[in-house]
């Protein structure tokens, strides 16, 4: 007969031992809008402590939310503490799924930037289009995008639009800065059929 309470396996009465979990740092499925590289820290990390001299730790790719539109001065200033970032406004800043506009890739040799800036959807009419560089490497875009609308008028028909997953219709503007000061007296630019607008520009010397 066995003992009071031993009634069970004695394996199954073992008290369960709480071992701490680690905490996993995992990609998101859906990374709209943000769509950088993963994240190589964990989000948990402690803070530096007072008085601590050593280099703080890089907190990688981050996003940051305005509760309302800036002026434009206090947009460049928001646009130049982040560096090498890049700001978006109006409907390029929508975060809606297909081609996004104002993807930036930044590319530097020994005496000159090339900038490649995605802008599928754009028009490039010079009326609507419009783009600009500046001395210290700013570089402003700004024009209107044509796709995404609910009703499409096309060869005098009109057509319903089922699915509207490309960049929504409206003004926008893509802000970023080159690593340096440029010249941009020698600045060769295009704005190519596959929406893409590249340039290159000299180093300022």
């Amino acid at each position: 007969m066995a003992p009071p309470g031993r009634g069970r396996n004695e394996a199954n009465d073992e008290e369960p031992q709480n071992h701490p979990q680690d905490i996993l740092n995992v990609t998101p499925l859906n990374s709209m809008p943000y769509v950088g590289p993963p994240l190589s820290h964990p989000s948990n990390a402690p803070s530096p402590a007072v008085g601590d001299t050593r280099p703080a730790e890089s907190s990688g790719p981050a996003m940051v939310f305005l509760p309302s539109h800036p002026e434009e001065e206090e947009w460049d200033k928001i646009v130049a503490a982040t560096k090498w970032g890049v700001g978006l406004t109006g409907s390029a800043a929508m975060g809606k799924v297909g081609p996004t506009v104002g993807l930036v890739d930044i590319g530097e040799c020994e005496d000159s930037y090339m900038f490649r800036v995605s802008l599928p959807g754009v028009a490039s009419d010079e009326n609507d289009f419009s783009f600009n560089i500046e001395p210290d490497g700013k570089v402003v875009i700004k024009g209107v995008t044509t796709t995404g609308e609910r009703i499409v008028c096309k060869h005098s028909q009109i057509f319903e639009m089922q699915t509207q997953n490309m960049c929504p219709p409206g003004h926008f503007s893509v802000t970023f800065h080159l690593p340096g000061p440029v010249d941009k007296t020698q600045l060769s630019a295009s704005f190519g059929i596959d929406g893409v607008l590249q340039g290159v520009v000299k180093k300022r010397k």
